[in-house]
């Protein structure tokens, strides 16, 4: 593979990264096999008990951060298209309440393709929404079985085609390097879903995370995903395809067309402000000189009883040092094909850049293809974003 970055050259990202709000819905109807997000399954939900919850945390961060200028929303989980409309417009509204909406503000909600969610739609956008992200997460009824999903590829394209009636913009998800996945295969999968041609794709190896299901079958010897030259080579053909149509990776895992990137998504890359509502959410919260690691407890009645007796379900927030502000932005911002600023490595340490990052290793790798230094900017390259991982460890202090 090339060592050269994409052809598609990265804008010049904004000098503010912006203040984002996340909003996580914990439940779903069934627990995936490879998911280790914050997600339960729960008979009942008492709606009305959690919308008041929802906003009651929401006003506790609201008085901390009056009047802030807010540029994205975004309802994750879980599965929050199981959420009412109602709930999702009181979010919303209580949101104005609290912060300034920029103009063209992006306001998301991820959901699943089954009948019934779709049917809810036109109610999520009536109630704010404008951006959907659909679960798809394979085009083969096989697989999708094998991830454990809950509606078929038909359902599925119904949903995407429901999905680009009535939201501006739509996004979708897709697993790729699954057990027994071949190249070819994968080359027909993404080939189709490319010509759906929405704006957005989301492009996720899988990844075998302790505590899942597929974790235990792994460990029983009843699962093999592909190895790492396999996992490498479908990520190669993954940049191709997506960049001949149009769809270059903005970011290791992200495609999109110009302007279609998820605006909410690049605050946390850029390492700006988010605040995160609702059970196990993480924020970064910047509040005078001091900027803090916010959490809230993860088990969804522990939440809710924290936030009925106090207002909220967070956890002690943490103060960020300055080495730990600048390693958690090069952590970021390197997964951006626009890279990272040194300028703002230093702001963040309060020292030289090289006082963080190993300027001879920097120059090791950039000699052999997998870094490029392009005045203040740090970007890895295609061929470097392939081991990320590996190479942020090489050359951090």
């Amino acid at each position: 593979m090339s060592a050269t970055p994409s052809r598609s050259v990265p804008v010049e990202p904004p000098r503010d990264p912006g203040f984002a709000l996340y909003v996580h819905w914990p439940f779903c109807r069934h627990k995936c096999p490879y998911c280790d997000f914050n997600s339960h399954v729960r008979a009942e939900v008492d709606q009305a008990r959690w919308r008041r919850a929802l906003l009651a945390e929401l006003d506790h961060f609201g008085a901390a951060t009056r009047g802030r200028s807010l540029g994205s929303i975004f309802f994750g989980g879980g599965t929050p298209s199981l959420m009412p409309p109602e709930t999702v417009a009181a979010v919303i509204a209580r949101a104005r309440h609290w912060w300034r909406f920029e103009s063209g503000i992006e306001i998301t909600l991820e959901a699943n393709p089954t009948s019934a969610e779709a049917a809810r739609f036109a109610a999520f956008a009536e109630a704010g929404v404008g951006r959907l992200s659909l679960g798809v997460q394979a085009l083969e009824e096989e697989a999708l079985r094998a991830l454990g999903r809950q509606h078929g590829v038909t359902e599925a394209l119904r949903a995407l085609e429901l999905a680009r009636k009535v939201f501006p913009r739509v996004s979708f998800d897709l697993i790729y390097a699954r057990p027994g996945q071949r190249p070819a295969a994968w080359r027909d999968e993404l080939q189709r879903a490319l010509e759906l041609a929405v704006g957005h794709l989301s492009l996720y190896q899988l990844t075998i995370e302790p505590g899942t299901r597929f974790f235990t079958l792994q460990r029983q010897g009843r699962l093999d995903p592909p190895d790492e030259a396999l996992g490498a080579a479908l990520f190669d053909l993954t940049q191709e395809l997506c960049e001949a149509a149009g769809l270059p990776a903005y970011e290791i895992s992200n495609h999109a067309r110009p302007g279609e990137e998820s605006r909410h998504n690049l605050v946390y890359w850029r390492y700006g402000d988010y605040l995160g509502i609702g059970p196990g959410a993480h924020g970064r919260l910047t509040l005078g000189s001091r900027r803090l690691a916010t959490r809230a407890r993860r088990l969804p009645e522990r939440w809710l009883e924290a936030v009925e007796r106090r207002g909220h379900g967070q956890l002690p927030a943490e103060e960020l040092t300055p080495a730990e502000q600048a390693t958690e932005y090069l952590l970021m911002a390197m997964r951006l094909t626009e890279g990272a600023r040194l300028g703002r490595l230093e702001a963040l340490a309060g020292r030289d850049w090289r006082a963080v990052l190993d300027a001879e290793a920097v120059r090791r790798l950039e000699e052999e293809g997998l870094l490029r230094l392009e005045g203040e900017v740090l970007r890895a390259t295609a061929a470097g974003r392939r081991c990320l991982d590996a190479l942020l460890r090489g050359i951090l202090r």
